[in-house]
């Protein structure tokens, strides 16, 4: 369908020194997830905060590592949870979806983690994946749990600036990454066992309408941690397949970038540097970043004023 996308250069930017590396540890994440095999680390989650550093969690041990524009890692924070997508909030503070807690608020000065949201309705989420800040300070956040092909049930919420929350979409086949497209008129979300990426319209009262299939893809586990660049672009990591595809504003793949050491578990990015033109990526087993260079800069962070209490 279409030509074969040209492969971009891959480096490692930073890895999990050993000595943070967990080991002789029981982990109900693990044992689920990854069958009882040995994970010294899970990475997901990165992001950067207003002063360079890139955050990323680790999942199954309830560790924030922060790494400084050179490369060096330091623990920032440890809690007793799941940590699997984090973004930081205009006033510094990083909200966090934890797959066993809900959403949770990293104050990154003093390390400590709080609960912001565990329940809708006093009932438990399935299991929240990953979020994304609209420019007006809502809160998108996915609730994976186990879902799949066979239990499509899924959801994508949003969490208002002044404290509602709503249901923006149900009947998910384990609902992954997601960001806004540049007008913030519709929401791109990685639909992983779908092995595809929905484009979520939105109406002007926030609600879904007529949900569709934008890019499908094949092979690996399927998309997981999704950014877009500033032409409107998505960069889409495939878990599985040990590879990061570049698609243009048509859906159209363009590059391929391939984890640097074989690695299949490439999960997530961000863009960033200072031009907005490097694409960070996580290999989550491996427990390292890489970065490329690309050729379009990614969308620059929103500047907004909600509260998201």
């Amino acid at each position: 369908m279409f030509a074969p996308p040209e492969r971009l250069k891959a480096e490692v930017f930073a890895r999990i020194p050993d000595r943070f590396h967990v080991r002789h540890r029981a982990s109900a994440w693990v044992d689920t997830q990854l069958h009882g095999a040995a994970t010294p680390v899970f990475l997901e989650g990165p992001s950067f905060d207003r002063e360079g550093n890139l955050w990323v969690v680790d999942i199954p041990w309830g560790r924030i590592f922060r790494i400084d524009p050179r490369g060096g890692v330091e623990l920032a924070a440890e809690y007793d949870g799941e940590p699997n997508g984090l973004k930081f909030h205009p006033d510094g503070r990083a909200f966090i979806t934890d797959y066993r807690h809900g959403i949770m608020v990293l104050d990154p000065a003093s390390g400590r983690v709080e609960p912001c949201l565990d329940r809708a309705r006093l009932e438990r989420f399935k299991g929240c994946n990953d979020l994304f800040f609209a420019s007006n300070g809502d809160l998108y956040f996915t609730d994976q749990g186990q879902t799949g092909l066979h239990d499509a049930s899924g959801r994508l919420w949003r969490l208002r600036a002044g404290g509602a929350l709503e249901l923006v979409l149900g009947g998910i086949p384990s609902p992954n990454g997601l960001v806004m497209n540049l007008d913030e008129t519709a929401i791109y979300l990685a639909a992983t066992r779908d092995n595809a990426i929905w484009r979520v319209p939105l109406m002007a009262d926030g609600s879904a309408t007529k949900v569709g299939a934008y890019i499908r893809m094949s092979g690996g586990g399927g998309p997981d941690g999704i950014a877009l660049d500033s032409a409107g672009g998505l960069a889409v990591c495939h878990v599985g397949f040990g590879a990061v595809w570049l698609f243009s504003p048509r859906g159209e793949p363009q590059f391929r970038i391939d984890s640097p050491d074989g690695g299949l578990t490439t999960t997530n990015c961000a863009y960033g540097g200072e031009d907005l033109r490097t694409l960070y990526m996580v290999e989550s087993r491996g427990g390292y970043v890489f970065t490329a260079r690309v050729p379009v800069a990614g969308k620059a962070m929103y500047s907004h004023g909600g509260t998201t209490s």
